[in-house]
């Protein structure tokens, strides 16, 4: 099914009866950098999770898993500048988090839901959040998305947010979202920090299934640099103030929910992958023609996962063969010598490889396509009709310069 769905303002904010803040709280040292997010619903709301499959977790993980067993949220309370991760005082440390947070907003602490990001190991200190709470419950506004988006940041370059906006019934609702990510992205079932908000009216069993499906073809199709986080989180609320009729099965209405809800996911995935650390590329590979959608997932991860096929795109070089590589390991069932390869941007198409086999190409023409800012990577399989999409980006001396001392 497909729906008018329009890019709008106002990120997390847009949804009815949502609004954020961010603050600089003294978690980081930086003062010109916010380091502490509130999103608060004036009603409590639906929520749906996914998470990290690392074994090592993060204390706000954990806590906010345990919240979220009953289906509902009314906060989210984030910190950046520490993780919270590894230490023997994380649970108690995030649970004062919450419990400070429903105190200030007037609320049941199991309405709040915690994340932290930032350097793992690190004992987080409650004071400088405990003092800087009265402010931020006080900057909460309409207007506060990009506030929160800034304040979630780490490595980042950028700020990442969206909204949009669509029918059900003739009910107007909308979807926002703000990200974090720039390193230790390759997700399993979440990614990074992303945080959702609607005001559609739907179930919470509806709501979590749709989040959890749509993972499959958006978040968990990124890959900076093969680290899977310990802190990885999506998190979506839905309070129902846009008055839709509430979507309680798999009907058109559920469809259409969907399919804004991969607008703006997509459009977070691009964001994310894009501002990788030191990247001066974003790489999509895009997969047609597998047996299934699972091998063309399998496919198109492991190729922008390559460490020779980012460093390839990093020079402009058209290193073809590494992406042929990729697919061999990828563990996808497919007929390497069907596969037909071209490189794709604004600069033009330029066909490397045909029915498995190099063809004859301008390397001139190869390295201007290679050379611009966003780059896709066409793989064209001829088993059947599977398909799938995945972000990536280059792999840059940067990236190494932005890691060597992350923590010193």
């Amino acid at each position: 099914m497909t729906s008018k769905i329009t890019q709008i303002s106002g990120g997390i904010c847009a949804p009815k009866g949502f609004r954020a803040s961010g603050v600089h709280a003294g978690i980081r040292r930086n003062t010109a950098k916010k380091d502490l997010a509130l999103i608060v619903s004036e009603v409590p709301a639906k929520g749906a999770g996914v998470y990290t499959r690392n074994l090592v977790k993060g204390a706000p993980l954990l806590v906010t898993q345990k919240h979220l067993q009953n289906g509902t949220a009314q906060a989210i309370i984030c910190n950046s500048g520490n993780a919270n991760t590894c230490n023997a005082d994380g649970i108690a440390t995030a649970m004062q988090m919450t419990e400070l947070t429903a105190d200030a907003l007037g609320i049941a602490s199991e309405h709040v839901l915690v994340a932290s990001t930032g350097v793992i190991g690190v004992p987080l200190e409650i004071a400088p959040i405990a003092v800087a709470l009265p402010n931020l419950v006080q900057t909460l506004n309409q207007d506060g998305s990009t506030a929160a988006a800034e304040a979630i940041m780490t490595t980042d370059t950028v700020a990442k947010e969206i909204a949009v906006e669509f029918e059900l019934g003739g009910v107007t609702c909308r979807i926002g979202g703000i990200a974090k990510g720039s390193g230790m992205i390759h997700p399993d079932l979440a990614t990074m920090l992303v945080f959702l908000t609607t005001d559609v009216a739907i179930s919470r069993d509806l709501l979590a299934d749709a989040l959890s499906t749509d993972v499959a073809s958006s978040f968990n199709m990124i890959t900076v640099d093969g680290d899977t986080s310990t802190n990885d989180m999506a998190l979506l609320l839905a309070n129902g103030m846009a008055g839709n009729l509430k979507i309680t099965e798999k009907n058109a209405d559920f469809a259409v929910f969907m399919q804004a809800l991969n607008t703006v996911t997509v459009y977070l995935c691009r964001l994310l992958a894009g501002d990788g650390e030191g990247a001066t590329h974003l790489i999509e590979c895009a997969v047609k023609g597998a047996q299934t959608d699972a091998d063309a997932r399998k496919m198109a991860k492991a190729i922008i996962a390559s460490a020779l096929v980012k460093t390839a795109i990093f020079g402009a070089d058209a290193n073809w063969g590494r992406v042929l590589c990729a697919i061999g390991y990828s563990g996808a069932q497919v007929d390497i010598n069907g596969i037909d390869l071209d490189f794709v941007s604004a600069a033009g198409q330029i066909a490397v490889c045909r029915n498995g086999a190099g063809i004859v190409f301008n390397e001139a023409e190869a390295k201007k396509v290679l050379s611009a800012p966003e780059v896709t990577i066409l793989v064209t399989a001829h088993d059947a009709d599977g398909e799938a999409t995945g972000w990536g980006c280059d792999l840059t001396y940067d990236y190494v310069k932005i890691n060597g001392d992350y923590r010193t």
